[in-house]
């Protein structure tokens, strides 16, 4: 069976299994609510939050065999090696990106499109520092793992890894616009296909997509090519991870000016505008500079065409 295949099977069993999860979730936790007093907050979350969940959930589950279907049999394949020099990859990621988004406030504040926080004190800025290195941390590498070890590394077992890159670069950019419609008056067990169209009408939501989708699409593609040419998931972590932390840390220590034209020049994520979009590409230049072409055994997905 060839990738795409498993692939388009793992997507469609997901959303049509979570959709038909959902409304048994959201009983579960309306019936815990009534024994347990304080699970009353969780029962009172929007419907569609509760599908979000269990697609997360069938996702995870089903994660496994997807990737051994596509030959991942072990951590290795995964992108976790034990190659020496791992801290140092992970390091030269995150410099890399830290320093690209800093470069980038840079310009944006002396362009006048954002002004210095100068009102944030010293316990926000240490609590702000503290959250952004954390959330940078878990994320990086859960992402890393899932969308580049194993879905561009499984696509890539089989077929030329460019094209397992555009594929899982779409599919991760395509995540990030789920939409959250309003949620059924009266929750039945076909609720979660009912839902189902108006969370998917986020991807075709162009005042959303645009220019967001490129730059996450860039984002992933930049994040596969580190990959790609290191051989392992180390220095992608640090990169993600310093997207991450630079992104957050730019939204608390600037502020927002008036009339500032923010498809352009960006909103407190900085990542989110045009200007954005021309500095990942400044970085995907600088990386395919600095880091070698893979060794020959890493490169072999690309010589095969399935």
């Amino acid at each position: 069976m060839r990738p795409y295949r498993i692939l388009a099977l793992y997507i469609g069993g997901v959303l049509l299994g979570g959709a038909l999860l959902a409304p048994w979730v959201y009983w579960t936790a309306q019936g815990l609510a009534r024994l347990v007093p304080v699970a009353h907050a969780l029962a009172e979350h929007p419907f569609h939050r509760y599908e979000h969940r269990a697609l997360l959930l069938l996702a995870v589950v089903g994660l496994w065999p997807f990737l051994r279907a596509l030959g991942v049999r072990s951590w290795a394949d995964l992108g976790i090696s034990g190659r020496p020099g791992k801290a140092g990859r992970v390091v030269g990621g995150l410099a890399l990106s830290v320093g690209a988004l800093a470069l980038a406030a840079l310009f944006v504040l002396l362009a006048g499109a954002r002004a210095v926080n100068t009102d944030i004190g010293v316990g926000a800025l240490g609590g702000r520092l503290a959250s952004a290195a954390a959330t940078a941390s878990v994320v990086s590498v859960l992402e890393e793992i899932l969308f580049r070890g194993g879905l561009f590394g499984g696509l890539r077992r089989a077929d030329r890894w460019k094209r397992a890159l555009v594929i899982s670069s779409l599919l991760y950019a395509l995540l990030h616009f789920f939409g959250s419609p309003p949620s059924p008056v009266t929750v039945t067990w076909t609720s979660g296909l009912a839902l189902l169209p108006g969370m998917l009408s986020g991807f075709l939501d162009l005042g959303r997509l645009v220019p967001d989708f490129f730059n996450i699409f860039a984002v992933g593609a930049l994040l596969a090519v580190a990959y790609h040419r290191t051989g392992d998931l180390y220095y992608s972590m640090g990169m993600h991870a310093g997207l991450i932390f630079a992104a957050s840390m730019y939204g608390a220590l600037t502020v927002p000016v008036p009339g500032v034209h923010l498809a352009y020049w960006g909103s407190g994520i900085l990542i989110d505008g045009w200007m954005a979009l021309l500095v990942l590409s400044l970085t995907l230049v600088a990386l395919l500079m600095r880091l070698p072409q893979p060794r020959p055994e890493e490169a072999r997905a690309e010589e095969r065409i399935r």
